[in-house]
């Protein structure tokens, strides 16, 4: 018999709409599963175990009584440290936030507390969320990766990552600002989607120091996981404006067919590693064969808009949350140096980096009018020593995505040899959220892989 723990969001609502299971039992089965591997992997910042506790038994009544409020009520969901939970410390990786208790639910972590979920607590996340692509903090240690706990599970939203494929519940909330959602799910292989800018909602928040980049959305074993979740946190709030008319459909459409996409195996000069460029290739070979027209190509934008301003919002973001706070000696040296530098740009260098981005939005744009999809790899090396920052090339392909406010997402393809999860992204236009979803679905469906499990 299957382990409760390994059984998708999808799995547990249809078991506990038929009373062959409960959500306590599902729940139990899950802190079971946290408390014999979180200690190699260490992926739970947080763990709100008489919380969840509560609302799974919640869940049993409603389902008793045959009144489940959504598809993934009583299903456990954890949350990334970067998101604000009502009551339960929100530390954002650091020293700094250790003591912070927020009094709201982020919008998407009020949605998923309407709709049952069980939120079972925090994940780790790299200090501030920006890091260098592993998750290593003073606060919380090192996070690792289930495939191999001598890697990283990336970063910012490794925590999350690695939680899931661990099987600490089947779903979970990250952020991603330059490919914080992305880059984990292929690490640890997940799907993992970065929505457009505004599809959800965030109001009651933690200070956004990256502008419009960073946006709220799920990881999950399974499409169908990814979209039940996308489901429920999506839609405007006029709180936010940015959520406020964001074009496409808000469900998912019907399979795709001959759909124009352009295959771009690498950006600039970046490398990609060997196994990851092999694996990518392939996966564009079998989205050829499942009848969409795939052209390899070069970036149709302008890659050295976003490399040199992006610095301008990490570094200047940085240094505008840390004024006034007592930091110096309590954050680690790579943000010390972040701070420094952010602290002698003016607004000048800011405005210069608002007008860079507003270019790479109409150069996508432009090119959008000649193509449905880009597909590139998600990271460009495989995972690298957990307690070391990641090579440049790695991240070469989602921060443009960022600055363009498109919607990315990683699907998970063939492994490397020695059983690593490699991914490649799906990049649409802004408002196609739904559109890659449904690709991804027609891509699992002939390449299954939700079978592959850690050896942990």
């Amino acid at each position: 018999m299957t382990d409760i723990w390994r059984l998708s969001a999808t799995e547990l609502a249809a078991r506990y709409r038929a009373g062959t299971l409960r959500p306590s039992e599902a729940l139990a089965s899950i802190l079971a599963r946290i408390a014999q591997a979180n200690p190699t992997i260490n992926a739970i910042a947080t763990l709100d175990e008489a919380g969840a506790k509560e609302a799974a038994a919640a869940a049993d009544a409603r389902f008793s009584a045959g009144t489940p409020l959504s598809a993934l009520d009583g299903v456990p969901v954890s949350i990334k440290d970067n998101i604000t939970q009502a009551g339960l410390r929100c530390a954002w990786g650091s020293e700094l936030y250790l003591d912070y208790v927020p009094e709201h639910d982020e919008t998407p972590v009020a949605r998923l507390r309407a709709a049952g979920a069980v939120l079972i607590g925090k994940t780790n996340v790299s200090e501030f969320t920006l890091g260098r692509g592993n998750i290593d903090t003073k606060a919380f240690g090192v996070t690792r990766n289930p495939y191999n706990p001598a890697l990283t599970s990336g970063a910012s939203t490794g925590g999350g990552a690695a939680a899931v494929a661990s099987g600490f519940g089947p779903v979970t909330l990250g952020t991603d600002g330059g490919g914080s959602i992305r880059r984990p799910a292929c690490h640890n292989g997940l799907v993992g989607l970065k929505p457009s800018t505004g599809r959800v909602a965030r109001r009651h928040g933690l200070p956004i120091i990256l502008d419009d980049a960073e946006v709220i959305g799920p990881i999950a074993r399974t499409v169908d996981d990814l979209a039940a979740t996308l489901s429920l946190i999506q839609g405007p709030l006029a709180e936010d404006r940015l959520s406020i008319g964001v074009p496409g459909p808000h469900e998912e459409p019907p399979a795709p067919k001959n759909l124009r996409v352009l295959y771009i195996p690498q950006f600039g000069d970046w490398k990609v590693d060997a196994p990851v460029a092999e694996s990518c290739a392939e996966a564009a070979r079998h989205m050829a064969a499942l009848g969409h027209r795939v052209t390899t190509g070069r970036l149709p934008v302008d890659l050295a808009l976003f490399e040199k301003h992006w610095p301008t919002f990490t570094q200047g973001g940085l240094a505008w949350l840390l004024r006034g706070k007592e930091w110096r000696g309590k954050i680690g040296a790579i943000y010390e140096e972040m701070a420094d530098r952010g602290a002698t740009l003016t607004a000048a260098d800011y405005i210069d980096g608002l007008a860079a981005f507003r270019e790479v939005q109409a150069q996508f744009a432009i090119a959008f009018q000649d193509w449905d999809v880009l597909m590139t790899p998600t990271a460009g090396a495989l995972p690298w020593p957990a307690d070391q920052f990641g090579p440049p090339h790695n991240r070469a392909f989602t921060g443009i995505v960022n600055a363009g406010g498109l919607p990315g997402m990683n699907v998970p393809c063939a492994p490397s040899a020695d059983g690593l999860p490699i991914g490649f992204q799906l990049i649409g236009p802004y408002g196609a959220d739904w559109l890659l979803v449904a690709l991804a679905r027609q891509y699992e469906a002939a390449h299954p892989w939700a079978d592959r499990w850690p050896p942990l």
